[in-house]
């Protein structure tokens, strides 16, 4: 299916159907950025952002 199929299918959806639709979404998109930043973290990427945090902290409690 691609996206303009999608796209199509949802402008047909009555309002409670689509309703139930943005629910399941914004749970998936949710749940994706989690499982996103768990990987960001376990990798190390997010090593130097988290730094820059505790440093700006420390900064401001002295």
């Amino acid at each position: 299916m691609t996206i303009s199929e999608i796209k199509q299918a949802i402008t047909q959806l009555p309002p409670q159907d689509l309703s139930r639709l943005r629910a399941w979404f914004e749970e998936f998109d949710a749940q994706m950025w989690d499982k996103q930043i768990e990987e960001d973290a376990k990798s190390g990427r997010l090593d130097q952002l988290l730094a820059e945090v505790s440093e700006q902290r420390m900064q401001r409690v002295t």
